[in-house]
């Protein structure tokens, strides 16, 4: 008996200490730095550094002092640009605002650029896009822009979300050459199925929240996307292209995450 009350006692301790940190995981957000390397990378953009986030959903889950920490964390990784995936709010279209007066407050040396998500769309596409442009933020819906820094240029572009919005490529890669180096927001990871282009170098994505609960990160049992494990998370090469999709920032209900941290990433760009 004594024997098996000790198992029971071990057993239920276990458990609260794993529900527990599945409450803490979600604040403890890592700094992943990803080297890209490619001869399109022109030489003035040599160890250029890009910060990515995503779905940060300012809410019910995640205060907006969490979000001013974040900026703030950011800023000091002094960034050449920062890249913002989509799913800035969660639940409530009265979250938007707040969240764009601390976004707007990044600093980086060539600007923001972004795109929309599907919470985006739930809660209020045309507010999140009338702050992200009073931030003075690039939008990157179906929209592009080429960075220009001297004699040297790289294409940035983005589309909308795959769920609830129409995506559009032409203005990313109308105007690229097979030798130019150029990145493509997309809030989900599935589009790279229907992208069909090879002049994208880099896709970065966000939505899959790299699974949120994971077993020890090795398999997630809730992807929200048709492909399964395929694009759960990190850098996969597909065709000519990488992509690299990121565990984000916020979470969704419930307000758990296990064996998958929510991450900052920082893409170091090499000339190969």
């Amino acid at each position: 008996m004594y024997k098996f009350l000790k198992i029971i006692t071990v057993l239920t301790l276990s458990a609260i200490i794993l529900v527990a940190y599945a409450f803490i995981e979600p604040r403890w957000i890592k700094t992943k730095i990803v080297t890209i390397q490619s001869a399109d990378i022109p030489e003035n953009f040599d160890d250029f550094k890009i910060v990515f986030i995503s779905d940060i959903h300012h809410g019910p889950y995640l205060s907006i002092e969490r979000v001013a920490k974040l900026v703030k964390r950011i800023n000091k990784l002094e960034p050449d640009i920062i890249l913002l995936g989509g799913d800035y709010v969660h639940r409530d279209a009265k979250y938007i605002v707040p969240v764009f007066e601390e976004l707007s407050k990044f600093q980086s040396k060539h600007g923001v650029f972004a795109v929309l998500g599907n919470h985006d769309h739930w809660e209020d596409a045309n507010l999140t896009l009338q702050m992200m442009n009073q931030a003075s933020f690039n939008v990157c819906n179906n929209n592009s822009f080429w960075l220009k820094i001297g004699k040297d240029s790289i294409k940035i572009g983005g589309v909308d979300d795959l769920w609830e919005g129409k995506q559009i490529i032409d203005s990313t890669i109308s105007d690229v050459k097979q030798e130019d180096f150029c990145i493509l927001i997309s809030h989900s990871p599935d589009y790279v199925e229907e992208m069909n282009t090879n002049l994208v170098d880099l896709v970065v994505s966000g939505h899959t929240h790299g699974g949120q609960v994971t077993f020890f990160g090795l398999w997630a049992p809730i992807i929200p996307s048709k492909y399964g494990q395929k694009y759960r998370y990190g850098l996969k090469e597909i065709g000519n292209n990488n992509l690299y999709i990121t565990s984000g920032i916020g979470t969704i209900t419930p307000p758990v995450r296990f064996f998958c941290r929510p991450e900052i990433v920082v893409f170091k760009l090499k000339k190969d």
